[in-house]
């Protein structure tokens, strides 16, 4: 899921070539076959097939060979119908002696038309609708193989995309992943040419086309740049004062973050973060206190509420199990709890630079980039973070410095890793 011209389709068509070839880098770490495959590669149209996912594995048509695919592995071809020069399928020489075939496919068409065949692997060049999508999953049910797809998200939160950043994607898995390139990391671009690039585009799509962040329903929250709040590891001097904020959860993620402060400065470095679903209060509270159990951590009114088996208050079940919890939930000074002042005062720091996030903390970033409204309203999904974000700076007041039995004794402790 990438920007524009970063190189997304070239990587999708080595994965083809060497699938179909069985010529494996000797770096290569992820699946191999140790035969001849079968396998389709698709694009939006015929002619959107052949200009990009043909041209990348084959060449240009009357140049075959100039492509991924290496010419001595180009058996023969066969024409398509319905769009000039567009192949049907190719037949690729496998190194374990069989022969691979490569079929060109196209979304258009519908998901009729990727009914019935059983398959190797599925590549999607551009982000397919989600019926055609699911129906080449299908294909690789039965091999047990792979579906691969390389796209720029301007569809915004499609139902493809959400399976990968939203819902169940939020829980580890070794069958779904995500692979994020940026402008930034194009190395075949120059800083001049990237800065031009970013300031053709419209402001609603600049992230999508720059950094390959999904668009956003009404729009996005925190309009800013991320490399204007992003920050390196670094070591945080020990007289700033430290708070934790927390969102309670269970079918949604538990999550907490932690807060040094600047008070020369008045700037905020979110240096450290953890987001867990579906675990009780003993098993959070030892997370919490593994940061600094001195840490003070400013919770939600939700907290107040008894759970159901014990009878007792979720906010005193982490103090039993030792976590400094404040003495009363997340307020600002006037005593408000506003979700909208908060994101506000969060949006405010974030534009006069007095909000610093650790680049490392990747689960925080994606939420960062998904917070979005929708006809006004904030929607509350994948935000955990955010909230316990924004909780900890609703109490900021009551951050303290570590303690002297506390100096030093840990990287966890006094250290942004």
């Amino acid at each position: 899921m990438a920007g524009n011209q970063l190189g997304k389709t070239l990587a999708g068509a080595m994965e083809a070539a060497i699938h179909a070839t069985g010529i494996y880098p000797e770096w290569w770490d992820g699946h191999r076959f140790d035969r001849a495959t079968v396998g389709w590669a698709a694009g939006v149209s015929g002619e959107a097939t052949r200009d990009t996912v043909q041209r990348m594995l084959l060449g240009r048509p009357g140049d075959w060979g100039t492509g991924v695919l290496p010419a001595s592995t180009i058996l023969r071809t066969t024409s398509a119908r319905g769009a000039a020069e567009l192949v049907d399928i190719v037949t690729v020489q496998h190194v374990a002696g069989g022969h691979s075939q490569i079929a060109f496919k196209s979304f258009e068409k519908g998901r009729a038309k990727w009914q019935g065949e059983t398959l190797d692997w599925v590549w999607f060049d551009e982000e397919p609708p989600f019926d055609v999508y699911s129906e080449g999953l299908t294909r690789t049910n039965a091999s047990g193989g792979l579906v691969w797809m390389t796209f720029t998200p301007l569809l915004g939160l499609s139902k493809v995309v959400e399976r990968f950043v939203m819902e169940d994607a939020t829980v580890e898995t070794e069958d779904r992943h995500v692979t994020r390139m940026t402008l930034d990391q194009a190395p075949h671009f120059s800083d001049q040419q990237k800065k031009r690039i970013r300031s053709s585009y419209a402001a609603h799509e600049l992230d999508a086309r720059t950094l390959g962040t999904p668009t956003i329903g009404s729009g996005r929250v925190f309009v800013v740049p991320r490399d204007d709040i992003a920050e390196q590891a670094m070591e945080l001097p020990s007289h700033w004062p430290r708070i934790c904020g927390l969102d309670i959860g269970w079918d949604h993620p538990t999550a907490a973050i932690w807060l040094a402060w600047d008070r020369d400065t008045d700037t905020v470095h979110v240096y450290d973060s953890y987001r867990v679903r579906e675990q009780t209060p003993v098993v959070h509270a030892a997370a919490l206190k593994a940061r600094g159990d001195w840490i003070p951590v400013a919770w939600p009114t939700d907290a107040l509420q008894h759970e159901k088996g014990s009878g007792k208050q979720i906010a005193e079940q982490y103090r039993e199990q030792g976590v400094a919890m404040t003495a009363e939930p997340a307020r600002f000074m006037d005593r408000s709890v506003s979700v909208e002042a908060g994101v506000l005062a969060m949006l405010d720091r974030m534009k006069t630079g007095r909000l610093k996030v650790a680049a490392h903390l990747s689960e925080w970033w994606e939420e960062f980039e998904l917070y979005h409204r929708k006809d006004g309203q904030l929607v509350k999904e994948r935000d955990d973070l955010l909230c316990a974000t924004r909780y900890a700076l609703m109490m900021l007041r009551f951050a303290i410095e570590p303690p002297e039995r506390a100096q030093g004794v840990s990287i966890e402790t006094n250290w942004v890793v």
